[in-house]
């Protein structure tokens, strides 16, 4: 098939490549020259593993086409996907301005038979507002159905969750769509590495749109609760580490998401969250469950602070304190509501010196705190250390798990640690001579 995506951030760039590597032409529509000619040449945009070499891969073969015009892509196209951002309103209510503009877009261009699909995580209802717009500018003689495609990658391993799904969600209300984009997905279906092969959900619109929202707030819900019984574990005296294993054994439960930890971010869980809040309010129901969470998020990052004061003897100013991580996970530069950002800037307000590392989302951090001057960028872990006060942990990469403990010790004024990601083990860390304090220990 020729399909097109329009944009090319994780999902679009990600699904694309995958799309291509299958055996399609697959265009990308984007809107900024820069980026557009890097493209072509198969240097991307973002950090992803992987990807690169699948995208310069396909751009060689000539089966992944890059471009800033509309023109080329979506006359010849049987499927269109719109794969663009929907930030946040300041109340939480996702800004649908971006896809709507693109819908215009796409409908002016039309020609014969196409599906246009989002991707894009938006509300339910968006989907009238899209048809309404594309029947508007559409020439008379085209035709077109529209599909809600929602993706489910996460970001650190986006081409395996492209590859090889759990599920692939297809909400379409007209039987051509849904059997076009069937036939597009088959080999995804067929793939013989998910275990009976990847589930098929065919179900309409508005329930495809809801699935992602509820995903990924389920997921925050989850994680939240693990955050929540890590802390009343410190209270009490237990080991939360190990309730949360115990109940993570229980197949009804299962361990994914139940590690507790300097809280969630992201470009999916807080945006989501708070949207779905928003769609719920607005159809009359207070989701107070979800605004819990978010209170909990919020929490478990002051909760570093909080650790970091007794630590220090209640004494912050004119301290210097490292940080460790700074994308909101590993494999990722994405540092879109990372836990970091509130923690640091927690710790900038206090008057405290900060020392900052991470293997990849340091231009990233650079560009978010370019108006801090008591922020220190240092050139690997062993320098951020040094002469600190406190070391903490908030993003759990491999390189920090490995490091040599008592070189990092010897470097720092005084050995304490705030362990956010809980990747050491806390008795060998205190025979060394730190005074550890980890998230539900």
């Amino acid at each position: 098939m020729t399909i097109t995506f329009v944009g090319h951030g994780y999902v679009g760039l990600v699904t694309a490549a995958v799309f291509a590597d299958l055996g399609n032409t697959v265009w990308v529509i984007g809107h900024t020259p820069e980026k557009i000619e890097k493209l072509k040449k198969g240097i991307i945009p973002i950090y992803e593993p992987g990807l690169e070499e699948l995208v310069k891969k396909n751009v060689d073969a000539g089966r992944l086409l890059f471009t800033l015009d509309y023109d080329p892509a979506i006359p010849q196209s049987d499927a269109i996907f719109i794969a663009v951002g929907t930030p946040p309103k300041s109340n939480g209510e996702a800004n649908l301005s971006v896809v709507l503009d693109v819908a215009e877009k796409i409908g002016k261009h039309l020609d014969g038979y196409s599906v246009v699909a989002t991707k894009s995580t938006v509300p339910v209802a968006t989907n009238i507002k899209v048809q309404e717009i594309i029947n508007d500018v559409k020439p008379e003689e085209a035709k077109f159905d529209y599909a809600s495609v929602p993706e489910f990658l996460r970001e650190g391993q986006a081409l395996s969750d492209t590859f090889y799904p759990d599920r692939v969600v297809i909400g379409a209300d007209a039987k051509r769509a849904s059997d076009l984009l069937t036939e597009l997905h088959q080999p995804i279906l067929e793939n013989d590495v998910v275990p009976n092969g990847t589930n098929l959900i065919l179900t309409n619109i508005p329930t495809a749109e809801m699935i992602k929202y509820a995903s990924n707030a389920f997921l925050a819900t989850k994680i939240s609760y693990a955050n929540a019984i890590a802390y009343v574990s410190e209270l009490t005296g237990a080991n939360g580490l190990d309730v949360l294993e115990g109940i993570g054994l229980d197949k009804r439960i299962g361990n994914l998401f139940l590690q507790p930890g300097a809280g969630y971010g992201g470009s999916c869980f807080p945006k989501d969250v708070r949207a779905l809040i928003e769609i719920a309010r607005e159809y009359g129901y207070d989701f107070r469950l979800l605004k819990d969470v978010e209170e909990i998020n919020r929490e478990m990052m002051l909760g570093i602070l909080k650790k970091a004061r007794k630590l220090l003897d209640q004494k912050l100013r004119k301290r210097t304190v490292a940080v460790l991580g700074l994308a909101f996970k590993p494999k990722t530069d994405d540092m879109r509501d990372a836990p970091a950002i509130t923690i640091i800037r927690d710790l900038l307000e206090e008057g405290v010196t900060v020392k900052v590392f991470d293997p990849i989302a340091m231009e990233n951090a650079k560009r978010i705190f370019a108006k801090e001057k008591e922020l220190i960028f240092a050139k690997d872990p062993y320098d951020a250390v040094k002469d600190t006060e406190l070391l903490i942990i908030v993003t759990d990469w491999n390189e920090f798990k490995e490091l040599n403990l008592k070189k990092v010790k010897d470097l720092m004024k005084s050995p304490n640690l705030i362990d956010g990601r809980n990747i050491y083990n806390p008795e060998k860390t205190r025979e060394l001579g730190f005074t550890y304090v980890g998230v539900g220990r």
